[in-house]
């Protein structure tokens, strides 16, 4: 069996990765060049590794929260007794993309105090806008007679949402939910400027003290953080619209 370079890819910067997580010293002459004088290479405030657990898990948290309102939000609204609410609902998922994180955060600190509360609304707020279009895009273009056969089946309302929309509406709803990770996991950065644990810290540490590997390496995190998911949420993405008989995308 063929292993394509992708799949190469893919393997070596996991690899690199946990590598660095698990022992960041060992690639301190990659960062040397990048700071002054006695100035640490690795940045050692904190555990690498559970900065970056941390950090997933509040956008998990975030995400999961955000999916479970966007998608209710969107199946209301593409009912017929809640198809006048499309607009307020539609209104309700831009705020988080119209209202600055920063500004969020600003607000909910006096609420909620410092630490993981106030980016965890953040984040929220900015991650219902795709999943909810994505959503109720999906459940809105079903082709007409798969609706009509599952209606003619006999199934109810509730059944052809369960068994036929939402399995139909899946690899698009995915794919929203695809973006709204890949766009949490790098504004969940912000989160270290109000005591949250995230990868911001080792950014924001940098910045303080002049130290550019510091930045590179909560920068480089994120990044191949973000690379990973966002491809092996496409994997999921693939074969689910697979199943369904749907065209893949490449």
């Amino acid at each position: 069996m063929r292993i394509s370079a992708a799949a190469i890819l893919r393997g070596s910067t996991l690899a690199v990765l946990v590598a660095f997580l698990v022992a960041p010293h060992g690639f301190e002459p990659v960062f040397r060049p990048l700071v002054q004088d006695n100035a640490p290479a690795i940045y050692s405030q904190g555990d690498l590794l559970m900065l970056t657990l941390l950090h997933l898990r509040t956008v998990a948290l975030a995400t999961a929260g955000a999916t479970v309102v966007a998608m209710a939000m969107a199946i209301l609204a593409t009912r017929p007794a809640g198809a006048e609410f499309l607009p307020l609902s539609r209104s309700l998922a831009n705020i988080g993309q119209t209202f600055p994180p920063v500004a969020v955060l600003a607000l909910a600190v006096p609420v909620l105090g410092f630490g993981e509360k106030p980016t965890l609304i953040a984040l929220f707020l900015y991650g219902l806008l795709p999943i909810f279009e994505n959503t109720l895009t999906g459940l809105t273009t079903l082709p007409p007679a798969v609706i009509e056969a599952a209606r003619g089946a006999g199934m109810t309302g509730r059944q052809r949402l369960w068994r036929v929309e939402l399995p139909l509406a899946l690899p698009l709803i995915l794919a929203g939910i695809r973006l709204s990770v890949v766009i949490s996991l790098a504004t969940a950065t912000i989160g270290s400027t109000v005591a949250a644990k995230t990868l911001g810290e080792i950014i924001i540490a940098g910045l303080q003290s002049n130290n550019m590997a510091f930045v590179l390496q909560g920068g480089l995190i994120v990044g191949m953080l973000a690379i990973l998911i966002y491809d092996g949420l496409s994997a999921i993405e693939r074969q689910v619209a697979r199943r369904a008989g749907l065209p893949t995308r490449a």
